[in-house]
């Protein structure tokens, strides 16, 4: 079946809605393609908050927040790029308000703003209150509130249409094909222009914050069309996860004064003293950057201070004190946190600290674009006609070897928009493409191997392997020696993932071949970020080398472009990092 829109928006978190918003108020013919219904899509899972210098709870600076995202990138973030994400996140932020998000608000009625790590005021003199926020379910309600302005502007939905192959002509893209879950049939939607926003790969990892849907589907389907990939070995780790399960506890707990503590602090807890943040950052302790955070907790477990097991365990976890900030605050401010701390594991947090460890959440790399979202054909800066991308499956790069909290919202808000702004333009002169051969030939042919193969492998098996070794060994922490056995061990999966066969031969809601189409996405991810850690010889943001243990601008301050060049081989480019106004320096907090 073949369907022809004016642009087909793939993905229906924030960045595609806002996307699919913007060029359906130029009254094009817009269809939005997601794997889920739209209002499950994993922008909802966001909660602390969007980092905006609205200014309303203390003074505050586009130039201060820019500055900040610089630092906390690691200096790996492209300048050019984040100055405009700064200065455009107080319209962006705006703009939501007048769309009807109900933010929390201040005793004069402006939004409300509370405190996130890394944001500091006058370039670092100390923590400001810049994310505005709706309790602790900012992204739930940026969610809701975008889907029902695109339900206003009457987008077309296709809701549970899994999309799986770009249709790729030379420079061009022409459109998607996409499998309907609820009949099993293939379907070919043929666009002018097309936009990818289908999120990260945190279930490349046993322990994350993110959503089962989350299994790097756009950026699989780009590598696997020969385009490339920009910055892969930067994952990161957020502190705060459950303990085991890793759901995430949000930055807003310690922005509203909660503190991490080891278990020879734990008499401490509920008095509102300084927990061991407070040695390794100073001026904003708990509030400093999730890669500092993450890295202090593995030390205090490793120097024999975690609560119990051991770094090699996976067992090992330390806790977060929220009890000094007292029933009020925890239940109105803190209400999804709370609650998932009493209902997954039985934990108190008005009377008992949190069990928490670092949990894989937020992919800094992905599918590279400029400014206006234009997806880039390879490291020169030469564009795929046709396609953009926004959000976590694609890297601007704002936020380089490391993301502040908040800034995840106002990407895809800021960066959704912009993209929607330039396939308008785009629009305005280009023209429906031929689809020559059989453009669903290849999806049909993946569908037909797993359904009717004779293979003995299971899905679950080579998931839960993946899972274990980059967990292990492309972690928080990693060497030479950890990552060449991840890459190896993730090689020999996608040889045994070409032995995958599944029983479930129905076509109506067939999870396991969902399963098993999005295991070979992750599997092809994986590889990306083994390839692209064991390749940058340093330690910058999230990249943590125990190896190579020092920052090497000299020889790295620049972007890694990983492709393709064979079934079990990749090529490597590089571009400059763009700097404007902030030079390179040692990371202080």
């Amino acid at each position: 079946m073949i369907h022809k829109f004016d642009a087909i928006v793939v993905g229906a978190g924030g960045a595609g809605l806002r996307c699919a918003l913007e060029l359906s108020q130029h009254n094009f013919n817009v269809a939005v393609l997601s794997k889920l219904y739209p209002v499950r899509s994993h922008t909802g899972a966001a909660q602390g908050g969007i980092g905006a210098a609205l200014g309303n709870e203390e003074p505050d600076s586009p130039e201060w927040h820019f500055f900040d995202t610089v630092k906390g990138s690691d200096y790996l973030g492209d300048q050019d790029v984040i100055q405009v994400m700064c200065e455009e996140a107080i319209e962006a932020v705006l703009e939501l308000e007048h769309f009807g998000l109900p933010f929390d608000r201040t005793a004069d009625g402006k939004i409300a703003q509370r405190q996130f790590g890394g944001h500091t005021r006058n370039f670092g003199e100390g923590p400001i209150k810049r994310a505005a926020y709706a309790a602790d379910r900012t992204g739930h309600m940026i969610l809701h509130t975008l889907f029902e302005q695109c339900t206003k502007h009457k987008v077309r939905f296709f809701n549970e249409f899994y999309a799986l192959d770009l249709l790729i002509d030379g420079d061009t893209c022409r459109g998607v094909v996409a499998y309907e879950l609820a009949t099993g049939e293939v379907h070919v939607f043929q666009a002018r222009t097309t936009f990818l926003g289908t999120g990260g790969y945190g279930r490349a990892f046993s322990i994350t914050s993110n959503a089962l849907a989350y299994t790097g589907d756009g950026m699989a389907i780009c590598l696997r069309r020969g385009l490339p990939l920009e910055d892969m070995e930067f994952v990161q780790f957020h502190p705060t996860g459950l303990r085991k399960l890793g759901i995430l506890v949000s930055e807003a707990a310690r922005g509203e004064g909660g503190i991490l503590r080891n278990r020879e602090d734990l008499d401490n807890v509920g008095s509102g003293k300084d927990g061991f943040m407070a040695a390794v950052a100073p001026t904003v302790k708990d509030l400093a950057p999730r890669d500092m955070v993450s890295r202090a907790m593995y030390n205090e477990i490793i120097a024999g201070r975690g609560m119990e097991g051991t770094r090699d365990t996976g067992s090992d976890y330390l806790v977060l004190d929220l009890v000094h900030l007292g029933e009020k605050v925890i239940n109105e401010k803190l209400p999804d946190i709370s609650h998932f701390a009493r209902k997954y594991l039985a934990v108190e947090p008005i009377t008992e600290p949190i069990p928490v460890q670092p949990t894989a959440h937020y992919a800094m790399g992905g599918v590279p674009t400029d400014v206006d979202g234009r997806v880039q054909l390879n490291a020169k800066l030469q564009a795929v006609n046709g396609l953009y991308a926004a959000g976590e499956v694609a890297c601007a790069s704002v936020h380089g070897a490391n993301r502040l909290g908040t800034n995840s919202l106002v990407d895809i808000v800021v960066f959704g928009r912009r993209a929607g702004k330039s396939m308008t333009q785009y629009l305005q002169d280009s023209e429906f493409g031929r689809i020559s051969g059989e453009p669903d030939g290849f999806v049909l042919g993946e569908i037909d191997r797993l359904k009717n193969g004779s293979g003995k492998e299971k899905v679950a098996e080579l998931r839960r392997a993946m899972q274990k070794t980059m967990m292990a060994g492309v972690g928080v922490y990693r060497t030479k020696q950890t990552i060449t056995e991840s890459r190896d061990t993730v090689m020999e999966l996608r040889r045994r993932y070409q032995e995958v066969a599944i029983s479930d031969q129905s076509n109506f809601f067939n999870t396991e071949l969902v399963e098993a189409l999005e295991l070979g996405f992750l599997l092809d991810v994986a590889w990306m970020i083994a390839e692209s850690a064991l390749n940058r010889t340093e330690s910058r943001g999230a990249h943590s080398r125990e190896d190579f243990k020092e920052r090497d601008d000299k020889n790295w301050l620049k972007h890694t472009f990983i492709t393709l060049a064979g079934d079990e081989k990749v090529e490597f480019d590089y571009k400059p990092v763009v700097i404007t106004k902030f030079q390179p320096k040692p990371r202080v907090y």
